[in-house]
């Protein structure tokens, strides 16, 4: 059976699951043009989320909202550097945890949880909409964010239903890629030279437009997102891509998860 992505350039921005999605790709024909944007690190100063961990492990919560299965991993990772681990996982347990999409379910099932509400679609919007058919009046609710976005569509929705929120960010993000590298992304897009780039995060967007204007590229980049298609993981990154001008080909339906991409993305270029 011939290869559906034979012949195919795909510019891969991912950071975390490189290689495993850039073999998904190759396995399929494709040329993986791997290019890192953005990669996630400990915070320089865990303190914060160190108290946020102890007001868990102290019952201060009835309510956990997960944006993002990194996050999960990253409270871990701090509740395990003071020795606290088990009783943060414990904590968790007896919460009503609220997750926004597939990752942070699958963060929860990696230490034996399930969760309690899914939002009706992996956005901020989603989790709004589903919170809104439950009564929050009185709620103590932990909420995990990401770096970059305070996100005060959420907490001031929060704060107008009766609950109140604690947020934490337990992990910062890192541009990747050198400059030069991405600047050199951008200009093969703009030739025509990428048959398509698979976004898998809204800040790999961030990342492009920061090196586009840092390098003068800007009418590059806008010319890239034009002649070259377009995939994105999740609405969530859709919505990025298409807030800078870009038009998506290839997301999959349901499952956000780099398989269907892989899956969509052969559709959309087979």
């Amino acid at each position: 059976m011939a290869a559906r992505l034979a012949n195919r350039r795909i510019l891969v921005p991912e950071s975390r699951e490189l290689d495993i999605f850039a073999h998904m790709l190759e396995a399929e024909g494709a040329t993986a043009i791997r290019c890192p944007l953005v990669t996630i690190l400990d915070l320089e100063d865990p303190k914060p989320v160190e108290r946020w961990i102890k007001r868990l492990i102290a019952g201060e919560f009835d309510d956990l909202i997960l944006l993002t299965g990194e996050g999960l991993r990253r409270i871990l990772i701090v509740a395990d550097h003071i020795g606290a681990k088990d009783a943060a996982v414990e904590a968790i347990g007896k919460l009503r945890t609220v997750i926004r999409g597939p990752k942070p379910a699958k963060a929860l099932r990696d230490i034996g949880l399930a969760p309690g509400l899914t939002a009706v679609a992996p956005t901020t919007e989603g989790v709004i909409q589903t919170l809104s058919a439950e009564d929050l009046k009185g709620r103590r609710v932990g909420v995990q964010l990401y770096p970059g976005n305070p996100n005060d569509l959420l907490l001031d929705f929060l704060r107008s239903a009766g609950a109140t929120p604690a947020a934490v960010v337990p992990y910062r993000y890192a541009s990747d890629a050198d400059a030069g590298a991405v600047a050199g992304a951008i200009r093969a897009m703009a030739e025509g030279r990428i048959d398509c780039v698979a976004f898998t995060s809204s800040p790999q967007i961030d990342r492009l437009q920061e090196v586009a204007k840092e390098r003068g590229l800007e009418a590059e980049l806008k010319m890239g997102l034009v002649r070259t298609r377009i995939a994105a993981v999740g609405p969530i990154v859709a919505e990025a891509v298409e807030r800078i001008g870009g038009k998506i080909a290839a997301e999959p339906a349901k499952s956000f998860h780099l398989k269907p991409l892989v899956n969509a993305i052969a559709a959309a270029l087979g």
